[in-house]
């Protein structure tokens, strides 16, 4: 029988302590196993850089809800790419990246992996021509956010995975903005899917950590290697919390979800907000792609203000209900200027994001008060 997301989230890896009958998995705060004699590992565990029973639920529930054969939990999201492009590709491959990447994925490849010799090159991965044409023979990932991040754009998965295969290269997707309930791009051809489980998997803004899953089970155990020798694991604790946020996810994202909508509709009757980004918007250009990979449009929504990058920063600074900070994904409502937060290491570059762009994490509060907050801020 086929379990549908909400019992997978409750329910994969995690069944009921077999001591106790406790039937939420147990925080594994230890760091050594007693072994069955020399060499013979009591439950494969021997110590907790390479595994641990905490964050092996947490990989084992992230591998059942986006459809794949491993997962793995690291420290950050940044934590899970890096160990991705130090997995998959060597000095002198090249990736193809979002033309709107998250700034801190820009800063990963600009400032690190640049300097180990990996080259890079942006491209507007809505546009496939675009794409086929900064494929080289060293291009080993084609690496996409979909919806991205701020500007929420729409990338097609299963075109683009069929593309990257064509040429050698695999599809990676960072499936953050969307969640597992949302979108699941193994299903559709990727190769890997990336997530920053600080953001909707978590849910509550307390932890902060990454996954990465695999729908091939070689390729995991090649990445769940290079994740024991680097060593940016998920502790016992983060990955507890992680996994109690998997379990309500399916609902938060419906009210999210929900509550963006609404959002959208007041912004667009707005006089002061010269244009508003959200995929299920009827007129976005990615809304019929979005239509067809997503369950719904998500909690994400961006917008620019007219009188600029000044007007931009006094919105985000009258916001009461909304908190000003980085970071989405939480039950509370935030607003950030991502040309100087999010998104200040790609100023000046080809990702430079507009002045006047404000970007909402969506939250699930009343959805009268954010919209009377936002109706004052905006003026």
């Amino acid at each position: 029988m086929s379990e549908g997301f909400e019992t997978l989230a409750i329910h994969a890896g995690q069944e009921p302590d077999p001591y106790t009958g406790a039937v939420v998995p147990p925080i594994y705060a230890v760091s050594t196993y007693k072994q069955d004699g020399v060499g013979g590992l009591r439950a494969g565990y021997e110590y907790s850089r390479s595994a641990n029973p905490t964050r092996t639920a947490l990989e084992e529930a992230m591998a059942a809800v986006e459809g794949g054969t491993r997962g793995l939990a690291f420290a950050s999201g940044l934590a899970a790419e890096d160990a991705v492009l130090r997995t998959v590709c060597k000095p002198d491959d090249h990736v193809i990246i979002p033309n709107d990447a998250y700034g801190g994925t820009y800063r990963l490849f600009s400032k690190v992996h640049s300097r180990w010799g990996l080259h890079y090159d942006p491209a507007p991965l809505g546009d496939l021509t675009a794409v086929a044409a900064a494929m080289t023979q060293k291009t080993r990932i084609v690496w996409v956010e979909t919806p991205t991040n701020p500007l929420l754009g729409i990338a097609d998965i299963a075109a683009l995975a069929q593309l990257a295969h064509d040429n050698g290269a695999l599809l990676v997707v960072d499936n953050t903005f969307a969640s597992p309930y949302l979108q699941q791009p193994l299903s559709l051809g990727a190769d890997i899917v990336v997530h920053s489980t600080t953001k909707y998997v978590g849910g509550h803004s307390d932890v902060v950590g990454g996954a990465l899953v695999t729908a091939d089970a070689d390729l995991g155990a090649e990445l769940a290697f290079h994740q024991n020798a680097m060593g940016a694991v998920a502790g016992p604790f983060d990955a507890w919390l992680t996994l109690r946020g998997l379990k309500t996810l399916g609902v938060r994202m419906d009210r999210h979800c929900d509550n963006a909508e609404r959002v959208v509709d007041l912004l667009l009757a707005h006089p002061r907000v010269t244009s508003v980004l959200y995929p299920g918007m009827p007129d976005h250009p990615g809304h019929e792609v979005a239509a067809k990979q997503m369950r719904r449009f998500g909690g994400m929504v961006s917008f620019r203000v007219a009188g600029g990058e000044a007007e931009a920063v006094e919105v985000c600074n009258r916001t009461k209900l909304f908190t000003l900070g980085e970071s989405l994904g939480g039950v509370e409502s935030l607003i950030e200027h991502p040309g100087r937060m999010t998104h200040a290491s790609a100023a000046g570059s080809p990702l430079e994001v507009p002045g006047d762009l404000v970007r909402l994490s969506v939250g699930i509060e009343s959805i009268d008060d954010l919209l009377a907050d936002l109706s004052q801020a905006l003026g």
